[in-house]
């Protein structure tokens, strides 16, 4: 794996971890439907964008607990992508995502080299970093989750990361990635993955499926990491 550690919370430095091509299989229990995603090589950031990444980019603080290096929460997926493009902007990269702001519709393109959020298959994927169970590691030791959070986020990378480098893709914040749940059931609604501060053991799980609304849901236990095409 290829990782840049340096200077870990520049904005213009976020660290980003190579994560190789692959295949990982998905499930969904409520459906019990299973289907296999073949991966090509991207790039994942190290960690989830902290409060001092997003006030940086966007100019807003919109977290409720307070801390440079504590994970950025209370945001949307439109928050999310929305950080993707400004930051694609400020790197000269092309932006993977078209906004009309007055209808509302938003256009991804797959195949540009800016900033964007994991689909739910390279979340997955990169999560489990070649292990087969629910965990990467021992729950404690990996995540900040109910028994140990005291009610609060934590500054990234304080827990153990997994085997490809990546630190707190479970607890302490779930993550916004890009794919639509269900549209013919749930709509625009959009997945989150990994599980909380405020969950328990059982929510913290590499293969737990959960989603919510693109604009209006914000919640002080949801945040996003980025991703890249390679």
């Amino acid at each position: 794996m290829n990782q840049d550690t340096n200077n870990a919370f520049n904005i213009s430095t976020i660290p980003m971890v190579e994560i190789p091509e692959g295949k990982i299989e998905l499930r969904d229990d409520r459906t019990k439907q299973k289907w296999t995603v073949e991966l090509a090589p991207f790039l994942l950031a190290q960690f989830p964008v902290t409060q001092e990444q997003y006030f940086e980019v966007t100019n807003e603080a919109p977290a409720t607990f307070n801390g440079n290096r504590l994970p950025v929460e209370t945001v949307s997926w439109k928050d999310a992508i929305t950080f993707c493009n400004l930051l694609s902007v400020k790197d000269g990269l092309k932006l993977c995502y078209s906004i009309d702001h007055t209808s509302g519709d938003i256009t991804f393109d797959a195949i540009a080299n800016g900033y964007r959020l994991p689909t739910e298959a390279e979340w997955e994927y990169a999560c489990k970093a070649g292990t087969t169970g629910i965990r990467y590691g021992e729950l404690d030791a990996i995540a900040w989750y109910k028994a140990n959070s005291d009610r609060s986020t934590h500054d990234v990378g304080l827990k153990e990361p997994n085997a490809w480098g990546l630190y707190d893709m479970l607890g302490n914040v779930w993550e916004w990635c890009s794919d639509i749940y269900d549209e013919s059931v749930y709509g625009s609604y959009r997945i989150i993955r990994g599980g909380g501060w405020s969950d328990e053991e059982r929510g913290c799980m590499a293969t737990n499926r959960r989603r919510s609304h693109p604009t209006s849901f914000k919640i002080d236990d949801l945040g996003f990491r980025i991703a890249r095409n390679i």
